[in-house]
């Protein structure tokens, strides 16, 4: 799989994602994505509204980790 494709940017500013980028992350018609800018760097990840620690909803992102304010608190706790 290639890791690098060359994409032109439309008279909007729009770019496609290369059909084998949307299959690696499982993006279908419709589904949400979350742009985060890092330096000089666009990266592009599938929405999910789920703490990636514990699967709860209503996680927020914390430079680019959704987690919700239960495993916020228990991080918090180990670094006392």
């Amino acid at each position: 799989m290639r890791k690098q494709i060359i994409r032109q940017v439309d008279e909007t500013g729009r770019i496609v994602l290369p059909k084998p980028f949307r299959e690696m992350l499982g993006l279908e018609i419709k589904d949400e994505v979350i742009l985060s800018l890092n330096g000089d760097a666009i990266t592009v990840r599938k929405f999910s509204s789920s703490c990636a620690f514990c699967g709860e909803d209503h996680a927020v992102d914390y430079k680019g980790v959704l987690i919700c304010a239960d495993c916020a608190k228990q991080i918090g706790d180990l670094v006392k």
